[in-house]
């Protein structure tokens, strides 16, 4: 026997005690159908339950306890009752012409103005009329500004209040004749200007998410067959629901999970049952049927199933072991969606299929059972051309992996989130008159009993970068011997020049006093997440690495995967830049400028859910290649097998998903735009540019590397080795054939 015969043989003696195993749970699941249908059935009610009750246990918070700035804001919360993270309204009055600021009794109008502001919201303020700086004034000295920062716990979190409404009714009735007012700040420009604050609503985002799913199905299957993987999808999202439900007894949950259970739970639902419904669909038309057609492809396909979920729950341990409660439980949420949809697809989809799937695979207008003829083609084309393919990817991967070293961490500028309404207006009003929009952002400093705060305020009103400090001697201002100072930047906190601004009001004050405020918190942000980010990104690669050598017995494969999946991820963050942070996608398409930087939360989390996802992927598609090596022994043999039975299925599977993140895109909230952008952009580059195009391509020119798995390798997975054997001659392609 040769060493390439050897090679295969033990491989498919391995491969037939995998299908065994497979087989067995599949004939146990198959042997309790009733069972099995009725525990999903009480899951499915449960999770309908849960779904209604759930909005009420979500938290809006996004702390990161420990941190300065954190515990700043929670000092200023608890002694002042007002403030906190969140950044202020900013109420701007235009006086009528003819008037300024030094006409009698417009100071003391504009005083009252504030104060009623201050009363309606229970919170406090503070203007030109309180200090006499001439800083809080524009340069024409008709237009002037104030602060009002509303109730403690109600600023700086989704699905806040919005008090714009309430102050602009408070201080109209105190303004001098003649002026207007309108109210901006960064949550009123956040929320779209127009004073609404409402978010995306998460059951519309999921129905047009699902809309968009059964479109694609249908086009798939041709048959009522689509309708399966939609169930199995409300399913696991509904029990994914449950889960979370259960979770929220026992720690706090991020209201941005239910967005992320909903869209990535239909999408990882969906590709599964794809896979396996695909494979099903072969062993029929091999002429299989029944029961035994279902355990034949839950030996092959339900193998892939498991560990691509796996891989997928690597991907978000990023989330759980960052020190942020609000993406530690992101990540709970994420490692729940792919546990309950494999946990479903391996159960509940082979009952259905073996008792209606050949009923329901009706009117077939489209077979299933073969390669694709079209991705058999490309496959072909991609190996005799794998050079070109290689260098062509490649420079389009590396050109927006460039991109990415500009990236800025901040939350966007305020020109990149409001293009109309009153707070649009307002804050166009302020640049007119030469006010820089840093004041939006302004650093809350806490001076602590027997410090002095009038000279605080003096000493960084002198720092570059500072537009002026203010720290108002009221009973507001000033409370069980500590006072609060305002420092206002001239850069918006979100900017590296807002950043450094942060930095060197920290570097001024002394020991013992606090620097808050939404800018703090993001620098703080940063540091947390992304301080100990290169180790947690090396654990996950190597734990990735290992599952992925397990499965496919071979030490490239996986290695080629890890490195592929970093530098996709890489070329995404380069695609954000450009989209957002740079403005060449966002104006166009959305009429929103240029961002100017990502928010803190968003690379991470893109990050974590790319990765896992961009790996099913690859599993889907080197299980295939890897079945086929076995079986032929011929690297060609298994690229252009593997493409052609697979093409489809993945490219449908990233259109179900991108479709989803196009839904999540529509909310009128910029964050969430930049956020469902990145994970959109991110499945149709690996499953077009990367898993089409790279990956063939290089598992061609690795030829018989690709297979390899050396005994001491082999021995330390618990797996058999798999020696390096002399690559067969494949077949000659005939002249003018790809």
């Amino acid at each position: 026997m040769t060493e390439n015969s050897q090679n295969r043989h033990t491989a498919l003696e391995e491969r037939a005690a995998v299908l065994a195993r497979m087989e067995g749970f599949s004939r146990f699941v198959l042997r309790h159908k009733l069972a099995v249908t009725l525990a999903w059935l009480a899951l499915t009610v449960a999770g309908v339950l849960a779904t209604s009750q759930i909005g009420g246990r979500l938290t809006a918070q996004n702390a990161i306890p420990g941190q300065p700035s954190y515990e700043t804001n929670a000092a200023i919360a608890r002694t002042y009752g007002t403030g906190g993270r969140g950044d202020p309204l900013v109420p701007v009055i235009t006086l009528p012409a003819g008037r300024t600021v030094d006409s009698p009794g417009v100071r003391a109008g504009i005083g009252r103005a504030f104060a009623a502001a201050a009363t309606a919201v229970h919170g406090r303020a503070v203007s030109y009329a309180d200090t006499g700086d001439r800083r809080l004034v524009g340069r024409d000295a008709r237009t002037t500004f104030g602060l009002v920062y509303g109730p403690a716990g109600q600023r700086g979190v989704m699905g806040a209040p919005d008090l714009s409404g309430p102050v602009t009714a408070a201080m109209r009735a105190a303004l001098p004749p003649g002026a207007t007012l309108r109210v901006t700040g960064m949550e009123p420009l956040q929320s779209g200007g127009g004073g609404s604050g409402h978010g995306p609503d998460v059951l519309s985002e999921t129905l047009v998410g699902g809309l968009g799913a059964l479109t694609v199905l249908a086009f798939v299957f041709g048959s009522l067959l689509a309708l399966v993987p939609l169930l199995i999808a409300a399913c696991s999202i509904l029990t994914s629901f449950l889960v979370v439900y259960g979770l929220t007894t026992v720690t706090d949950v991020s209201v941005i999970v239910q967005f992320i259970v909903a869209l990535i739970g239909l999408g990882v639902a969906i590709d599964y049952s794809l896979l396996l419904v695909t494979r099903w669909r072969e062993e029929q038309a091999a002429g299989h049927e029944g029961d035994e057609a279902v355990r034949r492809a839950m030996g092959t396909a339900g193998r892939a199933i498991v560990f691509s979920g796996g891989a997928v729950a690597i991907g978000l341990v990023a989330m759980v072991v960052l020190p942020v409660p609000f993406l530690r439980s992101v990540g709970y949420g994420g490692i729940i969606i792919p546990i309950v949809s494999v946990v479903a697809v391996l159960t509940l989809l082979p009952v259905l299929l073996a008792r209606f799937g050949s009923r329901i695979d009706r009117p077939r207008l489209r077979r299933g059972g073969g390669a694709g003829r079209g991705w058999s083609a490309w496959a072909r084309g991609v190996v005799r051309f794998r050079w070109a393919a290689v260098v062509a990817s490649g420079a389009v991967l590396v050109a927006l992996a460039v991109a990415a070293l500009g990236l800025h961490l901040g939350d966007p500028e305020s020109d990149a989130l409001a293009s109309s309404g009153p707070a649009y207006e307002g804050r166009a009003a302020l640049v007119d008159s030469g006010v820089p929009t840093g004041v939006l952002t302004p650093i809350d400093v806490l001076v602590p009993r027997g410090g002095d705060p009038a000279a605080t305020a003096a000493r960084l009103t002198r720092l570059p970068g500072v537009v002026t400090a203010v720290a108002p001697d009221t009973s507001a201002w000033r409370r069980d011997g500590t006072a609060l100072v305002a420092v206002l930047p001239a850069a918006e906190g979100g900017s590296a020049a807002g950043k450094d601004t942060v930095r060197r009001v920290r570097a001024a004050v002394p020991a013992g006093v606090g620097v808050g405020g939404s800018a703090a918190v993001g620098v703080d942000f940063a540091k947390a997440v992304y301080g100990a980010f290169p180790l947690m990104l090396t654990l996950i690669a190597v734990a990735t690495f290992l599952l992925l050598a397990r499965a496919f017995r071979s030490l490239l494969l996986p290695l080629k995967a890890v490195l592929l999946n970093l530098l996709s991820l890489a070329a995404i963050l380069g695609a954000m830049v450009l989209v957002w942070q740079d403005g060449y996608g966002s104006k166009p398409i959305w009429g929103i400028a240029a961002t100017g930087s990502i928010t803190e939360f968003v690379p991470v989390m893109v990050f974590a859910f790319l990765y896992g996802l961009s790996m099913d992927y690859e599993v889907f598609i080197l299980a295939r290649m890897r079945e086929e090596y076995d079986r032929t022994g011929s690297t060609r043999t298994a690229v252009v097998e593997g493409i052609g039975r697979t093409g489809r299925l993945v490219t449908s599977a990233a259109l179900i998903l991108f479709l989803a993140f196009a839904s999540l895109a529509s909310a009128p909230i910029t964050e969430l735009k930049v956020f469902a952008t990145g994970l959109g952009l991110g499945v149709l580059l690996d499953a077009t540019v990367i898993r089409a195009l790279l990956v063939p391509a290089l598992v061609s020119l690795f030829g018989r590397w690709n297979w390899w798995l050396p005994r001491w390798a082999a021995w330390a997975l618990r797996v058999r080795p798999a020696r390096l054997p002399p690559e067969p001659v494949p077949n000659p392609v005939p002249a003018g054939r790809p």
